[in-house]
């Protein structure tokens, strides 16, 4: 009676560990990788024309607090 006991319990924990087994099958489609086209609109004209401009303006700032006498 043990052995058919231990034959069972054998093949029941055979069984369940057959069941609990998993397998999983996943598919991937191909992926169609287009190129990027990136527009930028960088204003570097107008930024330098503007700097030129107000060092200029600068420039004659600096030099008229090089001759003009502190204020007291």
């Amino acid at each position: 009676m043990a052995k058919t006991l231990f034959f069972l319990f054998g093949v029941v924990l055979i069984l369940s560990m057959c069941a609990c087994r998993t397998s999983h099958k996943v598919e991937v489609a191909p992926m169609e990788v287009k190129p990027i086209h990136i527009t930028i609109d960088v204003n570097v004209k107008v930024d330098k024309e503007l700097d030129d401009f107000f060092s200029d303006l600068d420039n004659a700032e600096a030099k008229d607090n090089e001759t003009s006498p502190p204020e007291e």
